[in-house]
This record gives C-alpha cells, structure tokens and sequence, in this order.
C-alpha cells in the first residue's frame, strides 16, 4: 500500500512537472458536474481567490476541472465542442422502378433516438478522489490531485475543495 501511494505521489509530482508550460496559460475554467457537488465548492474557492476566471459558457474556457477522465470526459467534450460535420457523399439517382427494395423502406432505416454509448453516461465511473484540470484545446492533463473527501457533509467538502486550490496554487508558483 505505501508503495503505490508513493508511486501514485511520483506520478502527481511528474504530471505537474510535465504540464508546466500547460498550467501557466490557464485563465478561465469550467468546472464540470462532479460527484458529491465539489464543483460548487471549487468553484466558490476559485472565484475567491481569483486564482482562474470561472467561466458558466465552457466554450469560453481554457481548461475543465473534472473528477473524472476517459470515455466520460471524451463524450461531455464532443457535446461541448461537437466535431464537424462529414461532407455528405453524393447520392445516387433515385430509381424509376416502382418496386422500392427494402433499403428504402423507412420502416428498415437507422433509428433516430439512439442510446449513448456504454460507459458515457455511467454515474459509477465518477471520481474517487482525484481532481484533473485538462486543457481544452489540446485535451490533455495538465494538473492533477488526489484529495478524498473525509465526508459528504458541506464544511467537508468546502474544506478539501480549499485543499484543492491551496495545491494548485502552490503549483502554479513553483512554475
């Protein structure tokens, strides 16, 4: 146990040390939904220390506070950020036949409402502990930190949420 928390603390140290040039050009961020409600309690601290600018139109962000990576985040960011639309390929000209073959029944075609996909939506796979701020444009980690929560209640997690950004302030002036 005390190895992986020392191996998880190198890993934290090198993810800072590596994102530096990253970190230091975050002004505004967007604090994604996280589990417990901590984004409201980072958010608060953020805004009371004008350690960043939070912003309420991710659009307008530079990075995202989130407690979660993965298929999660890749998802919340293509709805934010949606990619563009594929050129539509060139149609073929309709046919004169009468008889419709069964690609152009309505009743075969795709259906509109489909589910998202697995995983993206699932409410298990948020944070356990680690808070990652990721660069919007590039979507890359540029700094983490593990501070579980001791407790669900309101001074609790006002209390870890200033942890949080007593840490990333520290970070940012070691830089």
């Amino acid at each position: 146990m005390e190895v992986m928390k020392r191996l998880l603390l190198l890993l934290s140290c090198s993810a800072a040390l590596l994102g530096g040039a990253e970190l230091s050009g975050v002004h505004t961020v967007y604090v994604l939904s996280m589990s417990k409600g901590l984004d409201q309690y980072l958010a608060n601290r953020l805004a009371n220390d004008h350690l960043f600018q939070v912003v309420t139109d991710p659009k307008l962000a530079d990075a995202f506070l989130t407690d979660r990576v993965g298929e999660s985040l890749q998802a919340k960011l293509e709805e934010i950020f949606p990619p563009p639309p594929a050129p539509e390929p060139e149609k073929p000209a309709p046919k004169k036949d009468k008889d419709k073959d069964a690609s152009t029944n309505p009743m075969l075609a795709d259906t509109v409402n489909k589910l998202a996909a697995v995983g993206t939506t699932n409410s298990f796979s948020r944070g356990k502990g680690t808070v990652f701020l990721v660069d919007a444009k590039s979507r890359q980690v540029v700094w983490s930190v593990y501070q579980l929560p001791k407790g669900s209640s309101a001074k609790e997690l006002d209390r870890t949420a200033s942890d949080i950004v007593s840490r990333l302030k520290r970070d940012l002036k070691g830089q």
